[in-house]
């Protein structure tokens, strides 16, 4: 089980193009409201963004992208729109992966999945075997996901792993147990959609994340719109805790040339 550390641990290697992009997308609901069509529409329609942002992200040099498809608190919403939700996930598992492994990208869905029956989380079991070598992109749906349950759920199997160390744990202790152990942590958080607030996602991951909020709902969201997020991610200063004086004298003589 590889785990890699963390930022407030150490401080990871930082380049033009964000190593990882986390992503809510936001606004379906609202974009079908505007063309007087149900919710679901919009819906049916954000699938057809992810294809461009997963196509984007390969050929910018993204290597994970995590993409926040229902969170734990989603069961809240109208049964018809959370029926939709997961159908779409089921069919994403029958249709999607088969074109996502000739692409050679790996998927991989985290969070708490036995709710969503034993057949489900069979299609993801076979999903990750299938892909679980490939290499060109690592592409994360988080599905009845929360933040807070994953730093819960990861305590619980360390303090089951390990009882005699109870009291004194460390952050690399606990790594492992998280459900996005395999992965570094994201660079670059988006939000589309107009809200300004991360909604319980990847609360331990995010810790030294740059935040990125658009107004454009999901559907509308596009490669232009993508560059844009990655040309805001490049005017940040990534100190980790450093100052400006101490990020320069550390730089590089010539900084890598700009994706976008």
């Amino acid at each position: 089980m590889s785990t890699h550390q963390s930022s407030t641990e150490t401080i990871p290697a930082v380049g033009a193009v964000p190593r990882h992009v986390a992503v809510i997308m936001d606004g379906n609901g609202r974009w079908a409201k505007r063309r007087f069509l149900p919710r679901v529409a919009g819906h049916h329609r954000g699938v057809e963004t992810v294809r461009t942002l997963v196509r984007a992200c390969i050929e910018r040099g993204v290597q994970y992208l995590t993409l926040f498809a229902f969170s734990s608190e989603n069961w809240r919403r109208p049964p018809e729109e959370v029926g939709v939700l997961t159908q779409l996930l089921r069919t994403a598992l029958t249709d999607e992966v088969q074109r996502l492994h000739r692409n050679g990208i790996r998927l991989r869905v985290v969070g708490d999945l036995a709710a969503f029956g034993p057949a489900l989380v069979a299609d993801i079991d076979r999903a990750h075997a299938l892909t679980q070598d490939n290499d060109r992109l690592t592409l994360t749906v988080a599905a009845n996901y929360g933040g807070r349950w994953d730093i819960l759920h990861a305590a619980n199997a360390l303090a089951l792993a390990q009882p005699e160390r109870a009291g004194s744990w460390t952050e690399a202790e606990l790594a492992p147990f998280l459900a996005m152990h395999y992965a570094p942590e994201p660079d670059l958080f988006i939000r589309t959609g107009g809200e300004q607030r991360i909604s319980n996602f990847l609360l331990w991951q995010l810790a030294y994340t740059e935040l990125y909020f658009t107004e454009v709902v999901w559907p509308d969201f596009n490669e232009v719109e993508f560059d844009r997020a990655i040309e805001s991610y490049q005017r940040r200063e990534r100190r980790f805790g450093r100052t400006s004086e101490q990020l320069k004298a550390s730089a590089p003589a010539s900084a890598p040339p700009a994706c976008c």
